[in-house]
């Protein structure tokens, strides 16, 4: 179980599989350095990085999925602990974050599908939506890509969102943190701070 929590009203998480890019994200946002080791599953406490005069805070959770050399019980143990932590979490939680890898997750995805099974991203998408928590998606590596356009309709067709993306434009946010262009989510999180009326919190994502 995740332990030593910041105590902090206003939280923004972000979740996803392993090496999808979510520490690369949380440097953009943060300005710090979150180094993260080579191997995948290497984060396997959440990292805070939080403000104590505003109470806020952002936290990068442990990736999920599939990890070279981890067993089975153990990604299974931090799938949960991450679903706790944003369920115990969710009142203080203005925005979740599904941090994706644009190029592969659409092969991800349908190869679960095609074994029966439901597929991380998604299954973590829908659970944001029933804690009350709006998700963005940060569709990351978007450099990797010949036809963004059409990556962006399909990730939104696997999520139950109708394409065109271009209307999902607050949810859905193509990013590539190594190039430092995370203009798409910054918006989203302004959206999602003003909704919650802590316009006090736009200098973090300006």
């Amino acid at each position: 179980m995740f332990e030593d929590r910041p105590d902090r009203d206003a939280e923004v998480v972000l979740v996803g599989r392993s090496n999808v890019g979510k520490s690369t994200i949380m440097r953009e946002l943060t300005g710090h350095d979150f180094s993260t080791g080579g191997k995948p599953g290497v984060t396997r406490q959440p990292n805070h990085y939080d403000w104590a005069s505003e109470s806020f805070m952002f936290t990068d959770l442990p990736g999920f999925g599939f990890m070279s050399g981890v067993e089975a019980d153990r990604r299974e143990q931090i799938k949960t602990d991450v679903v706790r932590y944003v369920e115990d979490n969710a009142d203080s939680i203005l925005a979740g974050v599904v941090v994706v890898d644009g190029k592969s997750v659409i092969d991800i995805i349908d190869r679960h599908r095609e074994r029966g099974n439901v597929p991380h991203d998604v299954e973590m998408f829908h659970f944001l939506e029933e804690v009350g928590t709006d998700p963005i998606v940060a569709v990351n590596k978007t450099d990797k890509i010949d036809d963004l356009d059409e990556r962006l309709d399909d990730v939104c067709d696997r999520l139950g969102l109708y394409p065109p993306w271009q209307q999902w434009s607050d949810t859905i946010a193509p990013v590539c943190a190594k190039r430092g262009d995370i203009d798409a989510l910054a918006e989203c999180l302004r959206e999602r701070f003003h909704e919650h009326n802590r316009d006090d919190l736009l200098k973090f994502v300006s």
